[in-house]
């Protein structure tokens, strides 16, 4: 029998790699984004199904809770829905802003938990484990300047992963928390409000930054190891960067 997970920002970036690398192992997938053209596309390539739900919105996830409790079990959640928006000091950044990163990143990952997790747990006892697997980021455990409203979301959201572990500690259901760090996508682009030279300049002689294969590579061994391997924290960088302040431009060589 096929396991089933949900994956959240589904529609583009890390959650699309995550939702066809899910696919070529068999799983069937719901993948969940707030743009419908891309998800039918994804689900027309890869056999996914999909529902049009954002995060942020508590009838959305209220609907996506009565899809998956309507379709079966569930035995894995992606927590991918989140994003930057600005780059600007404490002092300075936008109120707005703030309030956006906090809602996706932290609180759209509470909603799909709460709602999610009865479905978890009947795919546990089904199977005997199941999967909340979060991707938050390395400003989730190291700031740096400018980037405060950012980091500020992803340090709660790592908090709350951490704090889920513990609640739930004596269910069969692993809690994982992979943090990417440069992973070349149009995080950068969502982050500057379309401004292309500025996202591009991002990455401007970094050799080899992340890609979002990359980090659905991560994501999918996580949840395919044995149901006993609980892999709480995977830091993943690409080698130019050795933190999120520290990054190497040009070519690597040895001294």
């Amino acid at each position: 029998m096929a396991k089933r997970v949900v994956v959240t920002g589904a529609s583009s970036g890390i959650g699309e790699a995550t939702v066809r690398l899910f696919r070529s192992h068999d799983w069937d997938v719901v993948a969940v984004a707030r743009r419908e053209d891309k998800l039918k596309a994804i689900a027309a390539e890869t056999g996914a199904t999909y529902v049009v739900a954002d995060v942020t919105s508590d009838a959305d996830v209220a609907a996506l809770r009565e899809h998956v409790e309507a379709t079966g079990p569930l035995h894995a959640l992606i927590n991918n829905a989140g994003g930057a928006f600005g780059l600007d000091t404490v002092e300075n950044g936008s109120i707005d802003d703030w309030q956006r990163m906090f809602d996706v990143n932290v609180l759209g990952t509470k909603r799909a938990i709460s709602a999610l997790l009865p479905s978890l747990r009947k795919g546990a006892d089904e199977v005997g484990s199941g999967d909340i697997l979060t991707v938050t980021s390395i400003a989730g455990h190291t700031a740096y300047e400018n980037g405060g409203g950012y980091n500020a979301a992803k340090f709660a959201e790592h908090a709350l992963v951490s704090a889920l572990r513990l609640e739930l500690n004596g269910e069969p259901l692993r809690v994982i928390e992979v943090a990417p760090g440069m992973v070349k996508t149009d995080f950068s682009l969502v982050r500057f409000d379309g401004d292309q030279e500025r996202a591009d300049a991002v990455y401007d002689g970094v050799v080899a930054p992340l890609t979002a294969d990359d980090i659905a590579e991560t994501i999918v061994h996580a949840v395919e190891l044995p149901a006993h391997v609980n892999l709480d924290l995977v830091t993943v960088k690409p080698v130019a960067q050795a933190a999120s302040h520290k990054l190497a431009r040009g070519e690597l060589n040895t001294r």
